[in-house]
């Protein structure tokens, strides 16, 4: 008898796998099927990632550049005079503001530019970018911090994090309100001073961390549209096909096609 309740039990409970794993589905089609490409009005161009190549390239002068060097030293100086006790954490969770601002403002109703699908993927390809980019940056110029910590300090990561999702805000919700960008990259800006103060990164990694963050998020609104289209597109029979994502047994990828 209990061999049967639990066979019972366990076939219900593949129906209700299988049935939430197709609402999904069908969810994840509307989104990027039905719902209007929004993505086709993005912001970025090339030349909108000048600015933030720019900022990296400042960073990256302060290691053959004596100037640029000196005046590193010269702010750690300068801010160890004003606060030589300042200690904080706020940082740790300033640099997420604006990626929760993004999503709270959507949950109380204000639409920003993009599906929650294809907000989610854009956030997620510009964390990818900023990963291969910034933090093997770090590991690869084995700068020692201020605080003598360690040698990852070129660029600082709270700082890319905090400007990445600065400009995620900015994306989405510029065309509703510059003060959206006013606040995501004072929130971002404010990060970067934290990060002076506490003395774990030089002026040039604070610099340099913004560009990459920037970067970061401006080439995956660029690049995003390419990469959808391929995942979305019509096949040669007129059927449409998509990668969708399943949470039976873990989180995964399932390949579906328009019957």
């Amino acid at each position: 008898m209990n061999n049967i309740l639990k066979r019972v039990i366990f076939a219900i409970v593949c129906l209700i796998s299988l049935n939430a794993n197709a609402q999904v589905a069908d969810t994840i089609k509307k989104d990027l099927l039905t719902a209007p490409d929004t993505v086709k009005k993005l912001h970025s161009n090339p030349l909108s990632l000048i600015p933030p190549a720019a900022l990296i390239t400042y960073g990256a002068l302060s290691f053959v550049v004596h100037p640029i060097r000196r005046f590193d030293y010269y702010i750690n100086s300068e801010v160890h005079k004003t606060d030589p006790t300042f200690s904080t954490k706020a940082e740790s969770y300033f640099q997420f503001a604006p990626i929760i601002m993004v999503y709270g403002l959507d949950l109380i109703g204000v639409e920003g530019k993009n599906t929650f699908i294809d907000r989610t993927a854009l956030l997620a390809l510009s964390g990818g970018i900023l990963a291969a980019s910034g933090y093997a940056t770090k590991y690869a110029t084995h700068r020692q911090r201020p605080n003598k910590a360690d040698y990852l300090s070129f660029p600082s990561g709270h700082t890319s994090t905090a400007f990445l999702g600065a400009e995620f805000l900015a994306q989405e919700y510029s065309e509703k309100s510059p003060v959206y960008t006013v606040i995501g990259y004072t929130i971002a800006a404010t990060t970067g001073v934290f990060r002076l103060y506490n003395r774990d990164h030089w002026f040039s990694d604070v610099v340099a961390g913004a560009g990459f963050g920037i970067l970061s998020t401006k080439a995956a609104y660029l690049i995003y549209p390419y990469i959808r289209n391929k995942l979305t597109h019509k096949s040669k029979s007129g059927k449409s096909t998509m990668l969708v994502p399943t949470y039976q047994n873990g989180v995964g990828l399932s390949f579906a096609m328009e019957l």
